[in-house]
């Protein structure tokens, strides 16, 4: 909708006509031009080289879960950003993780987060997880035709669910196919080693902090493994981003914070590279 210079101040009539509570409705019936799916690449040969961010894990545990991230993004085999942010609130009681195409993703959160907002400010009540969720997975969707050109955006969903009383995680492929993950989960080309870790860590009764470390040591081993994950950076001060989210709604730990868990786990594999054992049954 373009500005009309001779307008005189009101708004639009698109603005002020009853309809959807979805933002995206919204743009697909009066600017469709402005949505990511709807926009027309042209013609390509070979493949597109593009920031992509790597690698997101989540964990709950009880009375929340912990959504965390590296700071690493890649084009081919060369670092492109060393302290990119690919975490980030949706709303009060919720947090998505980028991981593909940067630039993509980044968009598609902002958009995400402006959805789950007016749909708030419509209808006075704020959608639930599940139906966040499921938000979320519409607008994967809508990206098909760029993630088959190479543009794929496949985040990590989590949020506190206030019907339920618990932390929730739910992954995504690229055709935006959802599904609900139990204890943890991880995306990005460093998932299959930050699975592992976790796999062989997680416990059902892992208290907050021990939520917050175990993230932590996952993302470190991704970086062991996966030349696209970035690790702790104590040269540069550069930690991954860690959220709680809790009854309390959303909080993203400090640099402190976080700069003390990851000093204490980089001291730990001066002794042990491997990083903790667990336990032979």
């Amino acid at each position: 909708m373009e500005a009309n210079p001779r307008s005189t101040g009101r708004l639009p009539a698109a603005f002020l006509t009853p309809g959807s509570s979805s933002f995206m409705d919204f743009l697909g019936d009066h600017s469709p031009d402005l949505l990511p799916g709807k926009r027309v690449l042209p013609p390509l040969q070979g493949a597109v080289e593009a920031p992509h961010g790597t690698t997101i894990v989540a964990t709950t545990f009880p009375g929340g879960v912990v959504l965390a991230g590296d700071r690493r993004a890649t084009m081919g085999n060369m670092i492109a950003q060393r302290d990119i942010e690919k975490v980030f609130p949706a709303d009060e009681y919720s947090a998505v993780g980028i991981a593909g195409t940067a630039g993509l993703a980044v968009e598609m959160v902002k958009l995400f987060q402006l959805e789950l907002e007016h749909f708030e400010k419509v209808e006075g009540v704020q959608l639930s997880l599940e139906g966040k969720a499921n938000r979320l997975s519409t607008m994967i969707r809508s990206n098909l035709g760029m993630a088959m050109q190479g543009l794929a955006v496949v985040p990590l969903f989590a949020g506190y669910d206030i019907d339920r009383e618990k932390g929730r995680i739910f992954s995504y492929d690229v055709t935006g196919g959802r599904s609900e993950e139990h204890g943890y989960a991880a995306t990005g080309s460093g998932s299959i080693f930050a699975r592992g870790a976790m796999k062989k860590l997680y416990r059902e009764d892992l208290t907050e902090q021990q939520a917050t470390t175990l993230v932590i040591q996952a993302l470190y081993d991704a970086a062991d493994d996966d030349s696209a994950t970035g690790g702790p950076d104590v040269a540069r001060r550069i930690y991954p981003i860690v959220t709680v989210i809790t009854d309390e709604g959303y909080r993203r730990l400090t640099e402190a914070e976080t700069s003390e868990i990851a000093r204490s786990i980089l001291e730990g594999r001066l002794t042990q590279p491997d990083g903790p054992r667990a336990a032979l049954l």
